[in-house]
């Protein structure tokens, strides 16, 4: 089957597509046919090398982490899906290899009729992470939370989880997608200097909590919410312990320098549920087929994609 993998670290045009041997599902695993699956932004950093100190890998390095699909082997143990279901979710932290012909998730939720393959194959690690930093801040209905870049991938998510809570939803983002976020259900503003400044005149009251989605800002993070407990990031700035700012990520305990939080798989079903009342959309940036990896880790170190950077099969 095809996969895309680096063998090296190095610019975008490392990243290719190889013939390797097919992964089978193990027990409490399913294979699924991959109809589409998502671009890691981490994993552009990991590619470059820019954190080879903090993550080393071993190479062939396999991408992707979330993707959608038609089930075509069950693992033992495995109970409430068949082959043949069409299902999204995430494979193993530590596997990965979800940019593929086939791929083996561990986590997997049925596919929303409303929900394209390319918004499905995006989709599980943007609810999976937004789910597990709003849990970590314990947001909920009442509160007013800031989400520092909303229009990304993971941010929009957060967005939409957050309103879905009850939250009063601020984001920051390029003023050209200060609309999109008010469809999402946020107040937007701008970031960048005087952020501390912009927010107090949305809300004279403070926020109760700060979601990073972006990085780059942590001091004015910290201000705005009053309390670094109250900030989580989950952009790659490893001087968040310096700022007091907890540092969210789903790899194995340790492998950045701090524990792990728990995946929050059962973002997948909530996700789901949302979909189906037409509450949550999974925006997607781009679309590109697994040939072109390359192209899509380019677009993805602009930092600008609006959404989910995702590739078919």
């Amino acid at each position: 089957m095809r996969a895309v993998q680096f063998t090296r670290y190095g610019p975008p045009e490392v990243v290719h597509v190889a013939e390797v041997e097919e992964p089978h599902a193990g027990p409490g695993q399913v294979r699924i046919a991959v109809r589409a699956s998502g671009l890691s932004p981490g994993e552009t950093l990991i590619r470059s090398g820019a954190v080879r100190d903090a993550i080393p890998v071993k190479f062939p390095y396999r991408t992707g982490f979330d993707a959608a699909g038609v089930v075509d082997e069950v693992g033992e143990g495995v109970t409430g899906v068949a082959v043949g279901d069409e299902v999204f979710g995430m494979t193993t932290t530590t596997a990965r290899g979800a940019n593929a012909d086939f791929t083996v998730l561990a986590h997997w939720a049925p596919k929303p009729a409303a929900w394209t393959w390319e918004e499905a194959g995006g989709a599980a690690g943007s609810a999976e992470t937004a789910t597990r930093v709003l849990d970590r801040l314990a947001v909920g209905d009442g509160h007013t939370l800031l989400v520092q870049g909303a229009a990304g991938a993971v941010g929009a998510v957060t967005v939409q989880l957050a309103v879905a809570r009850g939250a009063r939803v601020l984001g920051t983002a390029s003023e050209h997608n200060h609309d999109f976020l008010r469809s999402l259900g946020a107040e937007p503003t701008t970031y960048g200097p005087g952020l501390p400044q912009r927010i107090h005149a949305l809300a004279p009251s403070g926020v109760d909590a700060v979601a990073d989605c972006a990085g780059g800002a942590l001091p004015d993070l910290v201000t705005i919410a009053g309390d670094a407990e109250r900030v989580v990031t989950i952009a790659p700035d490893f001087t968040a312990a310096a700022h007091g700012v907890h540092l969210s990520h789903g790899a194995p305990a340790g492998e950045v320098g701090t524990t792990a939080d728990p995946l929050a798989v059962h973002g997948l079903a909530i996700a789901v549920a949302l979909a189906a009342e037409g509450r949550l959309r999974v925006p997607v940036a781009a679309t590109f087929p697994l040939t072109e990896a390359a192209a899509a880790h380019t677009l993805s170190e602009t930092r600008h994609a609006r959404g989910k950077i995702v590739l078919t099969t």
